[in-house]
């Protein structure tokens, strides 16, 4: 009786979040790639850390911008032990500049806004671009960005790079990065809205309106957030201003991560951080699991066949939500589609160890701690 009634319940839900996952993506903005010519300064800012199998790619794909005739491009070396500086420094093109950072954030901070904020007291423009080391561009997105930021008095845009995977953790949870806001977020509300809770932003590709941000003070005001992107985005709003989630998969490739242990530790170091709290993680792990998971187990073992016709159709409303994703952002559709149960398995599986490893002090990346 009570799996009868979470597979209807999980099945009726799965259902709804399919049907506002294709609402959500007929709404879906794309920068736009014929936007003019950039007149005003961008500055592009370039955290790395340990990046020496990624950061001439980025530069280079940065470097080949179109119609962004006044470019910066700054790249903060943060205390790499690698040769990320040598690389960055044999760059010769005048636009290219390298900051060594050698010392550690101060108190307060984390490393990776303790690094965009030193980026942003650098910069000069009027338009400041955050890129990831491991994310390549394509020659307008730029151009494209700015072009959205600006026709729409957005003060910020976060164009969702093409999520890339090939190992087998990867392919399971890599989509869940776009999918998870595609299925969930109200796209067209959140572009009207400046609530706080109506953001979801990827700290991959930000692109940002220079005196907007240092009007909420910059990474100040996001110090001490392991989900930095997003919170950032929330204190825009909290001021007053708007700012659009995208689809960047035509702009922008990223591959976060490459081995079975990055993927582990990249997303235990923040899922604990992204539900506002325990019971919030608890809460959103719950309904996942009982959507997206307790519907194809009871078509496979209930003994009632309703129980299974129902838990059929909510595996194949869950399928659908993750197919229709795939297939805009240009991610691979199947068989990573039809593995959506294992994805969010796998999903509450890194929720348990994140938390487990922030209640014990134990949360590093890139040998820092994020306690």
């Amino acid at each position: 009786m009570v799996m009868k009634r979470i597979t209807t319940l999980g099945s009726l839900t799965a259902g709804a979040l399919a049907i506002h996952t294709a609402f959500n993506l007929a709404h879906l903005r794309k920068p736009n790639p014929t936007s003019p010519l950039i007149l005003e300064k961008v500055s592009v800012l370039i955290p790395a850390r340990n990046e020496e199998s990624n950061i001439q790619h980025c530069i280079v794909s940065v470097l080949a911008s179109l119609d962004v005739p006044s470019l910066e491009v700054l790249v903060l070396d943060d205390g790499s032990t690698d040769r990320t500086a040598e690389i960055v420094s044999s760059i010769t093109d005048s636009r290219v500049r390298l900051i060594r950072g050698t010392d550690e954030p101060p108190a307060g901070w984390l490393g990776k806004p303790w690094a965009c904020a030193r980026l942003s007291n650098e910069a000069t423009g009027t338009v400041l671009v955050f890129v990831d080391a491991d994310v390549e561009l394509s020659p307008d997105a730029i151009r494209a960005c700015v072009g959205e930021l600006r026709a729409h008095n957005y003060a910020l845009v976060s164009p969702y790079p093409m999520q890339l995977a090939r190992g087998w953790l990867e392919r399971l949870v890599q989509p869940m990065v776009t999918w998870s806001w595609c299925a969930f977020l109200p796209l067209e509300w959140s572009q009207r809205s400046t609530r706080p809770s109506l953001s979801a932003a990827n700290g991959q590709l930000l692109v940002v309106d220079a005196m907007a941000y240092r009007g909420i003070s910059g990474h100040e005001a996001v110090a001490s957030e392991v989900l930095e992107d997003i919170a950032l985005m929330r204190a825009l709003k909290s001021s007053g201003s708007l700012t659009c989630t995208m689809d960047g998969s035509a702009i922008a490739t990223c591959r976060m991560y490459s081995t079975t242990n990055e993927v582990i530790d990249g997303y235990a170091k923040s899922l604990w951080a992204g539900f506002g709290g325990p019971l919030g993680s608890i809460g959103v792990n719950v309904l996942l699991l009982s959507t997206f998971v307790v519907p194809p187990l009871a078509a496979v073992v209930a003994r009632s066949p309703r129980t299974r016709a129902m838990g059929t159709v909510g595996y194949l409303a869950g399928i659908t939500s993750r197919a229709l994703v795939a297939r805009r952002t240009g991610a691979r559709v199947w068989p990573d589609s039809a593995m959506h149960p294992a994805s969010i398995t796998a999903f509450s599986a890194l929720s348990a160890i994140s938390w487990s490893r922030h209640l014990k002090g134990k949360n590093t990346w890139k040998g820092r701690s994020l306690s």
